[in-house]
Protein backbone atom coordinates (compact mmCIF):
# COMPACT_ATOMS: atom_id res chain seq x y z
CA UNK A 1 0.00 0.00 0.00
CA UNK A 2 1.20 3.44 -1.00
CA UNK A 3 1.85 6.03 1.70
CA UNK A 4 -1.48 7.60 1.93
CA UNK A 5 -0.42 10.20 3.41
CA UNK A 6 0.23 14.19 1.35
CA UNK A 7 2.07 17.05 3.31
CA UNK A 8 1.61 18.68 0.58
CA UNK A 9 0.15 22.39 0.12
CA UNK A 10 -3.65 21.47 -1.03
CA UNK A 11 -3.21 17.77 -1.52
CA UNK A 12 -5.81 15.85 -0.30
CA UNK A 13 -5.24 13.90 2.64
CA UNK A 14 -6.58 10.31 3.50
CA UNK A 15 -9.42 11.58 6.09
CA UNK A 16 -10.47 14.86 6.81
CA UNK A 17 -10.39 14.61 10.49
CA UNK A 18 -12.33 16.45 12.38
CA UNK A 19 -14.14 18.48 9.73
CA UNK A 20 -17.13 16.38 9.23
CA UNK A 21 -20.22 18.56 8.31
CA UNK A 22 -18.78 22.07 7.88
CA UNK A 23 -19.10 21.99 4.96
CA UNK A 24 -22.85 20.64 4.84
CA UNK A 25 -24.04 24.10 4.30
CA UNK A 26 -22.55 24.33 0.98
CA UNK A 27 -24.20 21.08 -0.16
CA UNK A 28 -27.44 21.98 0.88
CA UNK A 29 -27.18 25.29 -1.12
CA UNK A 30 -26.08 23.39 -4.08
CA UNK A 31 -29.86 21.46 -4.37
CA UNK A 32 -31.38 24.71 -3.68
CA UNK A 33 -29.97 27.34 -6.25
CA UNK A 34 -29.56 30.49 -6.44
CA UNK A 35 -29.76 32.85 -2.94
CA UNK A 36 -29.17 30.15 -0.81
CA UNK A 37 -26.84 31.25 1.84
CA UNK A 38 -24.18 28.13 1.98
CA UNK A 39 -23.04 28.94 -1.82
CA UNK A 40 -21.59 31.89 -0.50
CA UNK A 41 -19.14 30.80 2.02
CA UNK A 42 -15.64 32.19 3.61
CA UNK A 43 -13.40 29.41 5.21
CA UNK A 44 -10.26 31.12 7.51
CA UNK A 45 -7.89 29.81 10.10
CA UNK A 46 -4.20 29.71 10.55
CA UNK A 47 -1.52 28.77 8.04
CA UNK A 48 -1.20 25.25 7.72
CA UNK A 49 -4.86 24.24 9.02
CA UNK A 50 -6.61 23.06 5.87
CA UNK A 51 -7.87 25.67 4.16
CA UNK A 52 -6.70 24.52 0.62
CA UNK A 53 -8.00 20.96 1.77
CA UNK A 54 -11.43 22.58 2.71
CA UNK A 55 -11.90 24.58 -0.96
CA UNK A 56 -11.34 21.23 -2.54
CA UNK A 57 -13.67 18.94 -0.86
CA UNK A 58 -16.25 21.88 -1.73
CA UNK A 59 -15.15 21.83 -5.33
CA UNK A 60 -15.34 17.82 -5.99
CA UNK A 61 -18.87 18.23 -3.94
CA UNK A 62 -20.07 20.82 -6.48
CA UNK A 63 -19.16 18.29 -9.52
CA UNK A 64 -20.47 15.16 -7.70
CA UNK A 65 -24.15 17.98 -8.00
CA UNK A 66 -23.03 18.44 -11.38
CA UNK A 67 -22.16 21.67 -11.05
CA UNK A 68 -19.07 23.66 -13.26
CA UNK A 69 -16.15 24.86 -10.92
CA UNK A 70 -13.70 27.56 -11.60
CA UNK A 71 -10.54 27.15 -9.46
CA UNK A 72 -8.50 30.18 -8.55
CA UNK A 73 -5.43 31.27 -6.47
CA UNK A 74 -5.41 34.90 -5.82
CA UNK A 75 -2.73 36.20 -7.73
CA UNK A 76 -2.41 39.46 -9.46
CA UNK A 77 -4.94 39.56 -12.55
CA UNK A 78 -6.86 36.29 -11.73
CA UNK A 79 -9.91 37.85 -11.94
CA UNK A 80 -9.09 38.08 -15.77
CA UNK A 81 -8.14 34.58 -14.91
CA UNK A 82 -11.52 33.92 -14.49
CA UNK A 83 -13.21 35.80 -17.30
CA UNK A 84 -11.40 33.53 -19.67
CA UNK A 85 -12.17 30.48 -17.85
CA UNK A 86 -15.67 31.49 -18.09
CA UNK A 87 -15.34 32.15 -21.75
CA UNK A 88 -14.13 28.35 -21.85
CA UNK A 89 -16.93 27.25 -20.46
CA UNK A 90 -19.59 29.25 -22.40
CA UNK A 91 -17.95 27.88 -25.84
CA UNK A 92 -17.97 24.30 -24.69
CA UNK A 93 -21.42 24.43 -23.63
CA UNK A 94 -22.74 26.46 -26.89
CA UNK A 95 -21.30 26.83 -30.27
CA UNK A 96 -17.22 27.95 -30.21
CA UNK A 97 -16.74 30.50 -32.86
CA UNK A 98 -14.38 29.33 -35.50
CA UNK A 99 -11.78 31.42 -34.94
CA UNK A 100 -10.88 29.58 -31.67
CA UNK A 101 -8.29 27.01 -31.74
CA UNK A 102 -9.30 23.82 -29.22
CA UNK A 103 -5.56 22.88 -28.07
CA UNK A 104 -7.07 20.22 -25.22
CA UNK A 105 -9.97 19.03 -24.04
CA UNK A 106 -10.67 17.05 -20.63
CA UNK A 107 -13.67 14.86 -20.82
CA UNK A 108 -13.62 14.40 -16.76
CA UNK A 109 -15.00 17.95 -16.42
CA UNK A 110 -15.68 21.38 -17.39
CA UNK A 111 -12.02 21.71 -18.96
CA UNK A 112 -10.99 23.39 -22.42
CA UNK A 113 -7.16 24.80 -23.76
CA UNK A 114 -7.16 27.08 -26.09
CA UNK A 115 -6.01 29.75 -27.31
CA UNK A 116 -7.95 33.38 -28.30
CA UNK A 117 -7.38 36.00 -30.80
CA UNK A 118 -5.20 38.27 -29.20
CA UNK A 119 -7.38 41.07 -30.47
CA UNK A 120 -10.59 39.34 -28.69
CA UNK A 121 -11.38 40.76 -25.44
CA UNK A 122 -14.73 39.15 -23.35
CA UNK A 123 -16.82 41.54 -21.35
CA UNK A 124 -15.89 39.79 -17.57
CA UNK A 125 -20.12 40.25 -16.41
CA UNK A 126 -21.32 39.48 -19.83
CA UNK A 127 -19.42 36.10 -20.38
CA UNK A 128 -20.79 35.14 -16.60
CA UNK A 129 -24.30 36.12 -17.35
CA UNK A 130 -24.09 34.17 -20.47
CA UNK A 131 -22.55 31.38 -19.08
CA UNK A 132 -24.73 31.33 -15.74
CA UNK A 133 -27.88 30.93 -17.92
CA UNK A 134 -26.58 28.03 -19.84
CA UNK A 135 -25.98 26.42 -16.91
CA UNK A 136 -29.27 27.22 -15.34
CA UNK A 137 -30.92 25.47 -18.17
CA UNK A 138 -29.35 22.20 -17.66
CA UNK A 139 -30.63 22.54 -13.57
CA UNK A 140 -26.50 23.56 -12.38
CA UNK A 141 -24.43 26.12 -11.97
CA UNK A 142 -21.33 27.85 -11.16
CA UNK A 143 -18.85 27.34 -7.84
CA UNK A 144 -15.71 29.81 -8.26
CA UNK A 145 -13.37 29.33 -5.20
CA UNK A 146 -10.88 31.57 -4.56
CA UNK A 147 -7.34 30.82 -2.08
CA UNK A 148 -4.98 32.52 -0.21
CA UNK A 149 -6.73 35.88 -0.69
CA UNK A 150 -4.16 37.15 1.49
CA UNK A 151 -2.34 37.54 -1.18
CA UNK A 152 -3.52 39.76 -3.67
CA UNK A 153 -5.04 43.49 -3.49
CA UNK A 154 -8.55 43.74 -2.34
CA UNK A 155 -9.16 45.50 -5.37
CA UNK A 156 -10.02 42.63 -7.40
CA UNK A 157 -11.39 40.40 -4.65
CA UNK A 158 -13.88 43.47 -3.94
CA UNK A 159 -14.50 43.31 -7.82
CA UNK A 160 -15.54 39.90 -8.01
CA UNK A 161 -17.73 39.68 -4.62
CA UNK A 162 -19.44 43.22 -6.55
CA UNK A 163 -20.00 41.12 -9.86
CA UNK A 164 -20.98 38.01 -8.04
CA UNK A 165 -23.98 40.07 -5.99
CA UNK A 166 -25.25 41.39 -9.15
CA UNK A 167 -25.72 37.91 -10.31
CA UNK A 168 -27.02 36.45 -7.21
CA UNK A 169 -29.67 39.90 -7.80
CA UNK A 170 -31.06 37.94 -11.32
CA UNK A 171 -31.64 35.14 -9.52
CA UNK A 172 -28.71 32.85 -11.24
CA UNK A 173 -27.31 29.97 -10.08
CA UNK A 174 -23.61 31.06 -8.62
CA UNK A 175 -21.59 30.02 -5.95
CA UNK A 176 -18.19 31.83 -4.52
CA UNK A 177 -16.15 30.45 -1.58
CA UNK A 178 -13.16 32.47 -0.21
CA UNK A 179 -10.07 31.15 1.42
CA UNK A 180 -7.46 33.13 3.48
CA UNK A 181 -5.78 34.47 6.43
CA UNK A 182 -8.23 36.12 9.17
CA UNK A 183 -6.54 39.20 8.81
CA UNK A 184 -7.36 39.62 4.87
CA UNK A 185 -11.04 38.18 5.62
CA UNK A 186 -11.43 40.97 7.84
CA UNK A 187 -9.83 43.51 5.93
CA UNK A 188 -12.65 42.41 3.48
CA UNK A 189 -15.87 42.59 4.92
CA UNK A 190 -14.99 46.08 6.00
CA UNK A 191 -14.91 47.36 2.51
CA UNK A 192 -18.01 48.71 0.31
CA UNK A 193 -17.94 46.36 -2.44
CA UNK A 194 -17.68 43.58 -0.38
CA UNK A 195 -20.15 44.35 2.52
CA UNK A 196 -22.67 42.02 1.14
CA UNK A 197 -20.08 39.07 2.48
CA UNK A 198 -21.01 40.07 5.87
CA UNK A 199 -23.59 37.37 5.12
CA UNK A 200 -21.68 34.38 4.06
CA UNK A 201 -21.09 31.61 6.42
CA UNK A 202 -17.91 31.35 8.27
CA UNK A 203 -16.17 28.57 8.42
CA UNK A 204 -13.12 28.70 11.21
CA UNK A 205 -11.10 25.81 10.98
CA UNK A 206 -9.26 24.68 14.27
CA UNK A 207 -7.18 22.20 15.14
CA UNK A 208 -8.94 18.73 15.57
CA UNK A 209 -9.57 16.44 18.53
CA UNK A 210 -6.02 14.00 19.70
CA UNK A 211 -8.97 11.23 19.81
CA UNK A 212 -9.57 11.66 16.23
CA UNK A 213 -6.56 11.79 15.22
CA UNK A 214 -5.31 8.72 17.46
CA UNK A 215 -8.31 6.32 15.52
CA UNK A 216 -7.36 7.88 12.42
CA UNK A 217 -3.75 6.86 12.29
CA UNK A 218 -4.76 3.56 13.95
CA UNK A 219 -7.10 2.26 11.15
CA UNK A 220 -5.05 3.67 8.39
CA UNK A 221 -1.81 1.64 9.70
CA UNK A 222 -4.16 -1.11 10.32
CA UNK A 223 -5.48 -0.87 7.20
CA UNK A 224 -1.37 -0.82 5.39
CA UNK A 225 -0.36 -3.66 7.79
CA UNK A 226 1.98 -1.60 9.74
CA UNK A 227 2.45 -3.23 13.82
CA UNK A 228 2.41 -0.23 16.17
CA UNK A 229 1.64 0.05 19.59
CA UNK A 230 -1.35 1.76 20.55
CA UNK A 231 0.63 3.92 22.78
CA UNK A 232 2.87 4.93 20.38
CA UNK A 233 -0.09 5.83 18.02
CA UNK A 234 -1.36 8.14 20.62
CA UNK A 235 2.23 9.70 21.27
CA UNK A 236 2.26 10.19 17.53
CA UNK A 237 -1.09 11.85 17.98
CA UNK A 238 0.05 13.70 20.66
CA UNK A 239 2.92 15.45 18.37
CA UNK A 240 0.87 16.86 16.04
CA UNK A 241 -1.06 18.95 18.28
CA UNK A 242 -4.29 18.36 15.70
CA UNK A 243 -2.50 20.75 13.41
CA UNK A 244 -3.95 19.18 10.16
CA UNK A 245 -0.99 19.68 8.34
CA UNK A 246 1.37 18.29 10.90
CA UNK A 247 -1.28 15.28 10.88
CA UNK A 248 0.15 14.83 7.09
CA UNK A 249 3.84 15.20 8.42
CA UNK A 250 3.95 13.04 11.45
CA UNK A 251 2.22 10.29 9.18
CA UNK A 252 3.97 10.51 6.22
CA UNK A 253 7.09 9.80 8.25
CA UNK A 254 5.65 7.10 10.19
CA UNK A 255 4.52 5.35 7.18
CA UNK A 256 8.60 5.95 5.54
CA UNK A 257 9.98 4.84 8.81
CA UNK A 258 7.89 1.43 8.94
CA UNK A 259 8.75 0.72 5.34
CA UNK A 260 12.49 0.69 6.76
CA UNK A 261 11.96 -1.68 9.32
CA UNK A 262 9.44 -4.77 7.67
CA UNK A 263 6.31 -2.60 8.33
CA UNK A 264 6.84 -2.26 11.47
CA UNK A 265 6.92 0.96 14.08
CA UNK A 266 9.31 0.96 17.89
CA UNK A 267 9.79 3.76 19.98
CA UNK A 268 12.85 5.04 18.33
CA UNK A 269 11.66 4.68 14.56
CA UNK A 270 8.39 6.77 15.57
CA UNK A 271 10.49 10.04 17.47
CA UNK A 272 12.61 9.57 14.06
CA UNK A 273 9.57 10.38 12.41
CA UNK A 274 8.27 13.07 14.67
CA UNK A 275 11.50 15.06 14.44
CA UNK A 276 11.44 14.78 10.91
CA UNK A 277 8.10 16.09 10.86
CA UNK A 278 8.69 19.07 13.09
CA UNK A 279 11.55 20.29 11.27
CA UNK A 280 9.73 20.06 8.13
CA UNK A 281 7.28 21.85 9.73
CA UNK A 282 9.32 24.79 10.84
CA UNK A 283 10.75 25.40 7.19
CA UNK A 284 7.26 25.62 5.63
CA UNK A 285 5.23 26.61 7.88
CA UNK A 286 6.84 28.23 11.11
CA UNK A 287 9.54 30.64 9.02
CA UNK A 288 6.93 31.11 6.23
CA UNK A 289 4.31 32.76 9.02
CA UNK A 290 7.71 34.94 10.18
CA UNK A 291 8.65 36.28 6.99
CA UNK A 292 6.96 39.06 6.60
CA UNK A 293 6.04 40.42 10.17
CA UNK A 294 7.46 43.60 11.73
CA UNK A 295 10.14 44.10 14.21
CA UNK A 296 7.65 44.87 17.10
CA UNK A 297 5.22 41.88 15.89
CA UNK A 298 8.12 40.17 16.52
CA UNK A 299 9.28 41.59 19.89
CA UNK A 300 5.73 40.70 21.25
CA UNK A 301 6.01 36.99 19.73
CA UNK A 302 9.57 36.40 21.62
CA UNK A 303 8.08 37.88 24.89
CA UNK A 304 5.52 35.25 24.54
CA UNK A 305 7.63 32.74 24.06
CA UNK A 306 9.47 33.24 27.29
CA UNK A 307 6.35 31.69 28.92
CA UNK A 308 5.21 28.16 28.63
CA UNK A 309 1.64 28.51 28.35
CA UNK A 310 -0.57 31.35 27.52
CA UNK A 311 0.73 34.67 28.21
CA UNK A 312 -1.02 37.50 30.07
CA UNK A 313 -1.20 41.19 28.28
CA UNK A 314 -0.17 42.98 31.19
CA UNK A 315 3.15 40.49 31.26
CA UNK A 316 4.11 40.75 27.60
CA UNK A 317 3.56 44.85 28.26
CA UNK A 318 6.12 44.40 30.82
CA UNK A 319 8.82 42.57 29.07
CA UNK A 320 8.53 44.58 26.03
CA UNK A 321 8.12 47.87 28.17
CA UNK A 322 4.88 49.03 26.05
CA UNK A 323 1.85 50.70 27.20
CA UNK A 324 -1.64 48.63 27.61
CA UNK A 325 -2.71 50.57 23.97
CA UNK A 326 0.51 49.26 22.12
CA UNK A 327 0.37 45.95 23.67
CA UNK A 328 -3.28 45.56 22.43
CA UNK A 329 -2.49 46.91 18.94
CA UNK A 330 -0.09 44.25 18.29
CA UNK A 331 -2.20 41.65 19.75
CA UNK A 332 -5.07 42.20 17.32
CA UNK A 333 -2.22 42.08 14.42
CA UNK A 334 -1.20 39.12 15.28
CA UNK A 335 -4.62 37.55 15.93
CA UNK A 336 -5.51 38.79 12.32
CA UNK A 337 -2.57 37.33 11.17
CA UNK A 338 -3.42 33.81 12.31
CA UNK A 339 0.21 33.98 14.45
CA UNK A 340 -1.35 33.96 17.81
CA UNK A 341 -5.45 33.38 19.61
CA UNK A 342 -7.22 34.16 22.19
CA UNK A 343 -6.79 31.90 25.29
CA UNK A 344 -9.21 33.38 27.36
CA UNK A 345 -9.93 36.76 29.23
CA UNK A 346 -6.67 39.19 29.01
CA UNK A 347 -4.32 36.16 27.21
CA UNK A 348 -3.15 34.77 23.99
CA UNK A 349 -1.44 31.68 23.03
CA UNK A 350 0.40 30.42 19.90
CA UNK A 351 -1.32 29.50 17.19
CA UNK A 352 1.02 27.11 15.11
CA UNK A 353 2.75 24.54 16.43
CA UNK A 354 6.88 24.78 17.30
CA UNK A 355 6.36 28.63 16.86
CA UNK A 356 7.22 29.13 20.38
CA UNK A 357 10.08 26.56 20.32
CA UNK A 358 11.12 28.14 17.09
CA UNK A 359 11.54 31.57 18.89
CA UNK A 360 13.11 30.28 21.88
CA UNK A 361 15.72 28.76 19.80
CA UNK A 362 16.39 31.49 17.54
CA UNK A 363 16.65 34.04 20.10
CA UNK A 364 19.27 32.00 22.48
CA UNK A 365 20.89 31.68 19.27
Amino acid sequence: MRNPFKPTAGATPPDLIGRAGLLDEFEYGLQQGSGAPGLLTIITGSRGIGKTVMLSAAERIARTHGWAVISRTANPGFLAGIGDDMLRLVEELGEGPPTRKITAFSAAGFGLTTQLPQERSADWRRTGNELLRLLDAKGTGLVITIDEIHAVDRTEISQLAAEVQHFIRDGLPIGLIFAGLPSAVSDLLNEGAATFLRRADRINLHEAAIAEVTASYSELFSEGGIGVSPGLVSEAAEATEGYPFLIQLVGYYLWLEAGKASWKLDASSVHSAINAAQRRNTLVVVESALSDISDKDREFLDAMALQDGPSAAGLIGNIMTAKPNVVSKYRKRLIAAGLIESAGYGKVDFAIPGLRQYLRETASA
